[in-house]
């Protein structure tokens, strides 16, 4: 027998489903309790209000992209690679873990949890252009100024993710990553 989801983990998953259909000003903190089926005291408890509950998903969610960004670095040995087993990656949690996503790359935190850096200022950014630098200095990709680099790489797949996420997309994003990464590997690599 299974032991039940912890409290903080429903409060967040169900907040997480209703920011993404809803969008943050539109969802009270009554409806993230009845959707998580906690009290209202569960939610002020764990996260203080609604505000703290998007902090932590934030933080949560953040991390787990982290996570992620880690695993590719050590998998793969080069930047190119590893650019590109990224773009892979997250083209595959679109389809499976598609609030996640949503909730990364489609919301606008700074309208509501301020205090937070902007996505692109988050540890996962700042180490894919890391990982841009690393390619431009070792010759791997052009050199052109970073910024440049890591929008020619990453621009294209994050505006398809943008695009499945909307519907405008209607088959799965890993059946396009071959041919984006043939024309940003076109554009990019030396």
């Amino acid at each position: 027998m299974s032991s039940p989801e912890p409290i903080d983990c429903r409060i967040l998953a169900a907040a997480l489903d209703l920011f993404v259909e809803n969008g943050y000003h539109n969802v009270s903190i009554h409806e993230i309790q009845k959707r998580a089926q906690v009290s209202i005291g569960s939610i002020y408890n764990h996260f203080g209000g609604k505000e703290g509950v998007a902090q932590a998903l934030y933080k949560h969610i953040f991390n787990e992209i982290d996570e992620l960004v880690d695993s590719v670095i050590l998998e793969y040995p080069t930047p190119w690679q590893q650019c590109e087993a990224i773009i892979n990656q997250l083209f595959g949690y679109t389809e499976t873990h598609r609030n996640i996503i949503a909730f990364a790359f489609h919301a606008k935190h700074t309208e509501f949890i301020p205090q937070q850096p902007l996505a692109c200022h988050s540890a996962p950014f700042i180490k894919v252009r890391q990982i841009v630098q690393q390619g431009i200095t070792t010759g791997d990709f052009g050199a052109l100024d970073p910024w440049v680099v890591t929008a020619s790489l990453f621009g294209g797949a994050i505006r398809m993710i943008q695009l499945r996420l909307d519907g405008v997309i209607e088959r799965p994003l890993p059946e396009y990553a071959p041919q984006l990464l043939q024309t940003i590997r076109t554009g990019i690599l030396t």
